[in-house]
């Protein structure tokens, strides 16, 4: 099954020499029954993207973690898609996070298929969403507008044997 797994790219680094993506359980998003019904006139690919786009909406939450201990950490957003077996997969159900899934065991990095990062030229933006992220989880419609303005930049795709060039 493709999970898309959340992370940062100081996470990023942590993963790539530990070459596992772990301990589990561990959050990750994926194309749920939940996310189907949901999103029934989509196909595979639309369904696998949406997927993924709310997996790079929880790298928003790493980031502002991250961006508290080191307000100079790159605020760029990263997802990992991973091909796991089903049995090391279970739904989340909620209706706020419709692809969200937790893995039950860790992930060792041959499983991960590609990375997908922010291009450099988006930090501003994926700051600015990071910072409204309160205010727009309290309802505020300006910062839920700033906060999806991050998904308007796509994330780039990068090979596994790319991805250690990235860690910061």
């Amino acid at each position: 099954m493709r999970v898309y797994v959340p992370a940062t790219l100081p996470l990023l680094a942590e993963i790539h020499t530990a070459r596992r993506i772990g301990p589990a359980p561990l959050t990750g998003y994926a194309v749920t029954p939940a996310l189907r019904e949901w999103y029934a006139e989509g196909d595979q690919e639309e369904l696998e993207y949406a997927a993924m786009t709310a997996a790079a909406r929880a790298s928003l939450r790493l980031l502002a973690s991250e961006l508290d201990r080191d307000p100079g950490a790159p605020a760029r957003r990263v997802v990992l898609a991973v091909e796991v077996p089903d049995q090391d997969v279970e739904t989340v159900y909620g209706d706020e996070e419709r692809a969200r899934v937790r893995l039950t065991a860790e992930v060792p990095w041959k499983k991960v298929a590609s990375g997908h990062v922010d291009d450099p030229d988006a930090e501003a933006d994926v700051r600015a969403a990071v910072a409204a992220l309160p205010a727009a989880d309290a309802g505020d419609e300006d910062a839920a507008f700033t906060v999806d303005g991050a998904e308007g930049h796509e994330l780039m795709w990068y090979a596994t044997q790319e991805l250690g060039d990235l860690a910061p």
